[in-house]
C-alpha cells in the first residue's frame, strides 16, 4: 500500500532528526532519499529534498571527505530538478544553494581524477543552467545565482597555498590544478572567472539597479576581497566609484528612500570590514600587495576612509534637506515693508528688552536670563544629558547674529557691574559714631524660649573631662599591611607581567618608524615605546633574581627540619614565569619578533657571565653553589621552537645564529638536523657556511659539520660541496678517498680564564666552545 504524501514527509522529517543527532548517518540517509525526492516526485517531496540537500552540504559537522564523496552521487538529481519544464521557485533556490556548496567539492575531485569526464559534464550542465537563470529569473533566484557565481569565481581563480605538501588541507582554487589538466585547464577557467566577476560588478554601473541585488552582491564581494587578493584591486576600484546615494530619475517614494538607505548601510559596513581586515591580508600576502601599494594599512585604506566620510556627509545632507524648515519669504507676507509701515503708522516689532533683575539677592540663573517667558525660565536644563546640550548649543551659536550676541553680552556685563558696585557700596558704609547718650542706651531685650534653647545647645559642656597627658593625640600613622605570602607574591607578579604583555599588542612596533640612532651613548628603554617595555621585561627576567639562588649553601637543594625539600624561591619562580611568557610571545610571530629574542638571549648571556664572575671571586668562594646558567636552556628552547616552521628561503635562522652571543655543539647539531628534510638542505648548508665566515671561534666546528653533510647526506652533496670548495679545497683533490678518512683529533683550543679577559668578562673566543668535533664525531651524535 503506497503511503500518502503527509506520511512520507513525516518519515523524512524523522530521518532528518536522526542525521542532526548523529552526522555519521548522513551517507545512508542521503542515498536513501534520492529516489524519493527526484524530479518525478510530488512537489512537496521535491521541496523537502532540495532543502535537505542544501542543508546537508552546508552543514559544518559533516566531514569534508564525506561531502566530496556524496557530492558526486547527487549531481544527476540536482540537474534533473533544474531542467524540469515546470519549476517551483523554492525548489530552484534550494538546488542552486546546494550547487554552490558542492562546486568546490566536485572541483577538488576532478583535480584528483582527471579522466572522470561524466562527472564534470554534469557539473558544467548545472553551471550553465544557473547562468541562464541569473538575468531572467525572479529576485530570490537571482540572489542564489549571485552566491553561486561568487563561489565559481573563488574556485576558478588562484588562491594562497598554505602548505604545498598537504594539498587536502589547502583551499580549493585554481592554484591546485596542473597546467596540463585535460578537463579543467587553468588557461580556460581563469578568463571565465574574470568574465563572471566583471558581470557580477556590472550591477554597480547600471542606471537602475535593484537594491536587493546590490546588497547581495556586496555581501558576496567581501569574501572575494578577503580570499583573492589578485581580484581585490578590481573589486575595490568598482565599489569606490559606486554612489549608493544617487538620486533616481523617478520621483522619490518612501520605498526608494528605504532602498537607498539599505544600500548605503551595506556598502559602509562592507568597506569598514575590509579596512579592519587589511592588516591581516598584508601580513600574509605581502608579495601580492607589494605590487599594488607599499602602505602596510592596505592599498585602499586612505580611499576607503575618504569614501566613508563622503557617504556620511551625503547622508547627513539628504536627511537634513528633508527635515529642514521652509526658508523665509523674500517679500513681507502682509504686503507691508518698513517704509510703508512707517507711513501707515504700523510699528515694527523691535528687539525684546531683557527683564530687569528682581530686588534682593540675585542667582546666577537670574543674572544670565534674557527672556521673560515663564516656561523657559522654569525649565530645568540640568535634566538634559551633556551630549544633547552640546549638540543643541553649538549649532545655535553658529546661527546667532553677531550683533545680537554682542547685545546680550553687554546686558549681562552691565548687570554684573551693577551688582558688583552695589556690593562695594554696602561694604564701605561705616556706622556713625555714637554719642554719650546713645552709649548709655540699653534696650529691654527679652529673648524667647526658642532662642534660649538654641544658645544653650551651642555652648560647650560645663565641666569637660580633661585628657590625661599620656592619652594625648599624637601623629597618626597608618598600620603596615600584612606581609604577602610566597604564593600571593607570585600571583601578583604574574598578573603584572600579563598586563605588560597585553600592552604590547596596543603599542606600535617602533622598528617600522624612522628614528635617529643615538649610538653607543644611548639609554635603553628611554623612549617609552615597545622596545622600552621589552627592555624592562627582559631585564626583569634576567636581573631581578640575580644572586638570590645562592642563599642556600651546598650543592644540594635546601631541606627543612623534616627532611623535605624546601619550596623554590618565589622570585626565581616569577623570573622563570616571565621567561616562559616571553618565549610564548616570541614564538607567536617569531619572524617579526626575532630581534626581541636576540636581545633577550644577550641579556641572559651577559647576566650568566656576571654571576659566574662574581661567584669565582676569592671573597665569595666557599660553600656557595654556582649560580644557575639560563642562557643555554632558553636559547635551545627558542631554537627548537622555530626550526619546525622554517622554509627553504627563510633568513631568520641565519640572523638568529649570527647575533646570539654563544654557540656550541648542540646548536650545530640542530642546524645539521635540518638536512634531513630535502627541501631545507640548502638552508642548513648556508647557515653553517655563514657561521664559518662571520664567527671565527666556531669556524672549525661548522666546517666539520659541512664536511659531515657532504660525506653522509646524499641530498646535501651538491649544496655542501659547493661551499666546501671555498673553505676546504683539499677535499676535492683527485687523490681523495671514496670514504671519509680516519679523524685526527685537533689540539684543544684553550680559552683564556675569566679573570684574564677584559673588564672581568670572557672574550669572544671564550664563548666559541673548546674542542671542534670532527665530521665523524658529529655524525655519531645522530
Amino acid at each position: 500500500m503506497a503511503l500518502s504524501v503527509s506520511d512520507q514527509l513525516t518519515q523524512l522529517d524523522a530521518a532528518r532528526q536522526l542525521v542532526l543527532a548523529d552526522s555519521a548517518l548522513y551517507p545512508q540517509i542521503v542515498q536513501g532519499i534520492l529516489p524519493i525526492v527526484g524530479a518525478n516526485a510530488r512537489l512537496e517531496l521535491r521541496r523537502w529534498g532540495a532543502d535537505f540537500l542544501a542543508e546537508t552540504f552546508a552543514s559544518p559537522v559533516l566531514a569534508l571527505q564525506e561531502k566530496e564523496r556524496l557530492s558526486i552521487g547527487v549531481l544527476q538529481t540536482l540537474r534533473e530538478l533544474l531542467e524540469q519544464p515546470t519549476q517551483d521557485e523554492n525548489v530552484v533556490k534550494s538546488v542552486i544553494q546546494a550547487a554552490a556548496s558542492i562546486y568546490g567539492l566536485v572541483f577538488r575531485s576532478i583535480i584528483a581524477t582527471p579522466h572522470d569526464s561524466s562527472t564534470w559534464d554534469r557539473m558544467a550542465a548545472i553551471k550553465s543552467n544557473i547562468f541562464r537563470k541569473w538575468d531572467t529569473a525572479s529576485g530570490g533566484i537571482r540572489i542564489c545565482c549571485i552566491k553561486f557565481v561568487q563561489r565559481v569565481v573563488q574556485v576558478q581563480t588562484p588562491g594562497v597555498i598554505a602548505d604545498p605538501r598537504r594539498s587536502e588541507q589547502n583551499e580549493v582554487s585554481l592554484a591546485l590544478v596542473p597546467r596540463d589538466h585535460p578537463l579543467i585547464p587553468p588557461s580556460r577557467l581563469e578568463p571565465e572567472a574574470l568574465g563572471l566577476l566583471d558581470r557580477l560588478l556590472n550591477v554597480f554601473h547600471e542606471e537602475t539597479s535593484d537594491a536587493i541585488l546590490v546588497n547581495a552582491t556586496l555581501n558576496c564581494l567581501g569574501t572575494l576581497i578577503r580570499t583573492r587578493p589578485n581580484a581585490a584591486n578590481r573589486i575595490m576600484t568598482t565599489i569606490l566609484s559606486f554612489n549608493p546615494l544617487k538620486q533616481p530619475t523617478s520621483p522619490m517614494t518612501p520605498k526608494m528612500k528605504v532602498q537607498i538607505k539599505s544600500v548605503e548601510r551595506t556598502t559602509r559596513t562592507m568597506l569598514l570590514s575590509v579596512l579592519r581586515r587589511y592588516v591581516f591580508l598584508w601580513q600574509f600576502n605581502k608579495r601580492l600587495f607589494n605590487k599594488i601599494s607599499r602602505n602596510e594599512n592596505g592599498p585602499f585604506a586612505g580611499r576607503i576612509r575618504q569614501y566613508v566620510d563622503r557617504l556620511a556627509q551625503a547622508r547627513f545632507e539628504m536627511s537634513d534637506e528633508g527635515s529642514r524648515k521652509r526658508a523665509l519669504p523674500s517679500e513681507p507676507t502682509d504686503g507691508l515693508d518698513n517704509a510703508k509701515r512707517m507711513r501707515l503708522g504700523a510699528e515694527l516689532p523691535g528687539r525684546l528688552e531683557p527683564p530687569p533683575l528682581p530686588p534682593g539677592p540675585v542667582s546666577h540663573a537670574q543674572l544670565f536670563t534674557l527672556t521673560g517667558d515663564k516656561g523657559l525660565t522654569s525649565f530645568d536644563v540640568t535634566q538634559l544629558p551633556i551630549d544633547l546640550v552640546v549638540r543643541i548649543t553649538l549649532p545655535m551659536l553658529h546661527r546667532i547674529e553677531q550683533s545680537a550676541l554682542d547685545s546680550a553680552i553687554s546686558v549681562v556685563r552691565s548687570r554684573y557691574n551693577g551688582l558688583k558696585s552695589a556690593q562695594g557700596a554696602q561694604r564701605q558704609v561705616v556706622p556713625q559714631a555714637l554719642g554719650d547718650d546713645e552709649e548709655d542706651y540699653e534696650p529691654n531685650f527679652e529673648p524667647t524660649e526658642e532662642q534660649v534653647l538654641n544658645q544653650t545647645n551651642n555652648q560647650p559642656p560645663e565641666d569637660p573631662l580633661p585628657l590625661p597627658p599620656d592619652l594625648a593625640l599624637g601623629p597618626f600613622k597608618l598600620a603596615q599591611p600584612p606581609p604577602l605570602t610566597a604564593e600571593e607574591t607570585e600571583q601578583i607578579g604574574k598578573g603584572t607581567i600579563s598586563r605588560v604583555f597585553g600592552m604590547m599588542s596596543v603599542l606600535d612596533d617602533s622598528s617600522t618608524t624612522k628614528r635617529q640612532r643615538p649610538g653607543l651613548n644611548r639609554l635603553a628603554g628611554s623612549n617609552y615605546d615597545r622596545d622600552a617595555w621589552m627592555t624592562v621585561i627582559t631585564r626583569l627576567a634576567t636581573r631581578a633574581s640575580a644572586g638570590l639562588d645562592e642563599d642556600s649553601s651546598g650543592d644540594e637543594e635546601p631541606e627543612d627540619s623534616k627532611g623535605a625539600v624546601a619550596k623554590p624561591n618565589p622570585t626565581l619562580s616569577l623570573s622563570d614565569g616571565i621567561r616562559e611568557t616571553l618565549w610564548k610571545f616570541i614564538i607567536e610571530d617569531f619572524r617579526s619578533r626575532i630581534s626581541i629574542a636576540i636581545s633577550w638571549l644577550n641579556e641572559e648571556w651577559f647576566n650568566d657571565r656576571i654571576q659566574l664572575r662574581d661567584h669565582e671571586q676569592p671573597k665569595k668562594k666557599g660553600k656557595k653553589r654556582p649560580p644557575r646558567q639560563n642562557y643555554e636552556k632558553w636559547m635551545l628552547k627558542v631554537l627548537d621552537s622555530i626550526l619546525p616552521f622554517l622554509d627553504a628561503k627563510d633568513k631568520v635562522l641565519i640572523r638568529f645564529l649570527s647575533e646570539i652571543p654563544s654557540l656550541d655543539e648542540k646548536v650545530v647539531d640542530r642546524v645539521k638536523g635540518l638536512a634531513r628534510d630535502p627541501e631545507r638542505v640548502t638552508l642548513a648548508a648556508n647557515a653553517l657556511y655563514y657561521l664559518v665566515i662571520v664567527r671565527p671561534p666556531v669556524r672549525d666546528m661548522c666546517a666539520d659539520a659541512l664536511e659531515d653533510l657532504w660525506w653522509n647526506y646524499e641530498d646535501a652533496k651538491t649544496a655542501a660541496g659547493k661551499l666546501l670548495r671555498k673553505i676546504r679545497p683539499a677535499l676535492f683533490d683527485e687523490d681523495k678517498p671514496d670514504k671519509p678518512p680516519t679523524p685526527v683529533l685537533p689540539a684543544k683550543i684553550k680559552s683564556p680564564p675569566l679573570s684574564e679577559s677584559k673588564e672581568g668578562l670572557p672574550s669572544a673566543s671564550a664563548t666559541g666552545e673548546g674542542v671542534p668535533p670532527t665530521a665523524n664525531a658529529i655524525a655519531a651524535a645522530f
